[in-house]
């Protein structure tokens, strides 16, 4: 696990810029895993300047997005695909019929888990982005997942209600249920980074890497992946520094 500390937000999203660069210019079929939330906000706007800098292109990228509410048309601004055209899609030269985002108003959710499974299992993804939740969260993967967990409907905790209530109007408006990539679909990604800033997130970085291997903490399961980089600020760094 290679760990990269920043002295700001900005830094960590140029550092991730980096990487993604790298990857896309490497491979410019690359099949990308995207997150959402307000971890990957000023990475996308990089790579945004990115392409406008003619560095990179997306025309031959194909993605695959962790998460979406269940019960959430894709035009509510809380949508997690209205976030990705909002903050990425439209912005760039991706072809839309490359991206993938589980559909929350599928009539039978569990089939729905099913396809996004078997899709991501035929792809594989190349370079897959993370946040963590306060609660150490991967993707919905809420603390007690199993990590034998594949794509599936999660009930939210109050507490990842609570920390998503910034974007809503009250918490009442926070849906109760997810549809996520598993444990398992994340583990199979080929390079996995994970973007943390703040002080809200030290706990869970040190639960992550100091802590054990337990689902208590699903980001700890990520101590077995062979190639994971985590990128901090300062401040979500701040309980490693006497490690």
């Amino acid at each position: 696990m290679k760990i990269i500390v920043c002295e700001s937000a900005h830094e960590v999203a140029l550092k991730a810029y980096e990487v993604f660069k790298n990857q896309i210019t490497v491979k410019p079929q690359s099949i990308l895993g995207l997150a959402t939330g307000s971890s990957p906000i000023l990475l996308y706007k990089e790579l945004i300047q990115g392409y406008i800098r003619k560095e990179i292109s997306f025309k031959d990228v194909i993605t695959f997005n962790l998460d979406e509410y269940v019960g959430m048309d894709i035009s509510h601004p809380q949508s997690y695909a209205y976030f990705m055209k909002h903050y990425l899609f439209n912005h760039v030269d991706i072809n839309v019929d490359n991206t993938h985002i589980p559909n929350g108003l599928a009539e039978n959710l569990d089939l729905e888990c099913a396809q996004y499974h078997q899709a991501l299992s035929e792809r594989g993804v190349d370079l897959q982005l993370l946040g963590i939740g306060s609660n150490g969260h991967i993707g919905f993967n809420e603390p007690h997942t199993t990590f034998e967990s594949s794509v599936h409907v999660v009930k939210l905790k109050d507490s990842t209600r609570n920390d998503n209530a910034i974007f809503f109007q009250s918490i009442e408006e926070v849906p109760t249920h997810a549809l996520s990539m598993g444990i398992q679909d994340i583990l199979k990604s080929k390079k996995i980074v994970l973007l943390a800033c703040g002080k809200k997130k030290a706990e869970a970085i040190k639960a992550m890497i100091l802590g054990p291997i337990d689902e208590s903490c699903p980001g700890s399961i990520l101590q077995t992946h062979n190639d994971v980089t985590l990128i901090l600020d300062e401040e979500a760094a701040s309980l490693l520094k006497q490690k």
